[in-house]
């Protein structure tokens, strides 16, 4: 009997536990996820120099024409180089060129004019330029580095030290040479400075192969052949063209050659003279010249 009731009291007991209701577990709120942060990748070494302050506003409403980054990196120039720049002019490439090598402890040639094969009021003038030019990258180290100089004309001595060089570059020169006859040596000392395995870039106005070809190069424009031919002529190996630098709309016969188109826009000739029914806006909207842009490589040995 004992028994029984003990078995009962447990069923009750069982009975009660199995109808009573399971304790409520509170709900707790998950935050909402945070959104991922976007990583930000910081401005490269040449887009730092691009933007740079040292640039005028002028200088950067070209790059669009130039295109600077793409074309020295076609041309395969790192920061740690050593490269010769002919005939810098006003700057423009220098204004690149210098700051962008300074960031990698790299080195700029400046082949600036042979004031030696210029006389009078004209080397004069010259010599101001070159005084100008020298004085504003050496007032600001931190940002150009220290530049290096040699020249080139006609009768100049080396770019730089025999096969010391990574890149020797020209921008809108070889018609110039043409004119004095001496390109077929701008490619000759080019070849003696760099290294083996360097490369050789040049960019120049481009004369279609189909128009006639001044020997004299007085419209600024050349034909590509002719380049190529007298780089292979001093013992370059012809490695790629690229149309990064070209325009379609150019047709390279214009009124005062190249200097028709920006940036120079010219709209008389040396007499002051313009044709009739000449209109500066046609050539203002074809904007700068289509270029030739051409990688050579010495062979290495």
């Amino acid at each position: 009997m004992k028994r029984i009731l003990i078995g009962g009291v447990a069923a009750l007991a069982l009975a009660a536990c199995g109808g009573a209701e399971e304790p409520t577990v509170p709900e707790v709120e998950t935050p909402p996820a945070e959104a991922p942060v976007a990583e930000v990748e910081a401005p490269s070494a040449m887009e730092t120099v691009l933007a740079g302050a040292w640039r005028s506003d002028a200088e950067k409403a070209r790059d669009t024409w130039r295109n600077p980054a793409e074309t020295l990196e076609f041309f395969e120039v790192d920061a740690d180089d050593t490269v010769v720049e002919i005939w810098p002019g006003g700057g423009w490439y220098t204004n690149i060129l210098a700051p962008y090598l300074a960031t990698g402890e790299g080195t700029l040639i400046a082949a600036i004019w042979d004031v030696n094969v210029f006389e009078g009021d004209r080397r004069t003038r010259i010599e101001e330029r070159i005084t100008e030019f020298k004085a504003k990258y050496e007032a600001d180290p931190e940002t150009f580095g220290t530049l290096e100089y040699s020249a080139f004309s006609a009768e100049s001595g080396p770019l730089a030290e025999a096969g010391s060089v990574d890149a020797v570059l020209t921008f809108r020169n070889v018609h110039n040479w043409m004119g004095g006859d001496y390109t077929a040596k701008f490619f000759t000392d080019a070849y003696d400075a760099l290294k083996p395995g360097g490369v050789l870039g040049v960019v120049e106005h481009r004369l279609p192969s189909t128009a006639e070809q001044d020997p004299r190069g007085s419209t600024g424009y050349v034909h590509e052949d002719f380049v190529k031919a007298l780089a292979v002529a001093a013992g370059f190996e012809f490695v790629e063209a690229s149309e990064i630098n070209a325009n379609p709309a150019d047709t390279a016969d214009h009124p005062f050659g190249v200097w028709t188109l920006p940036p120079v826009s010219r709209t008389a000739d040396r007499e002051g003279n313009t044709p009739e029914g000449f209109d500066a806006a046609t050539y203002e909207a074809i904007g700068e010249s289509d270029r030739m842009t051409l990688k050579f490589r010495k062979p290495a040995e």
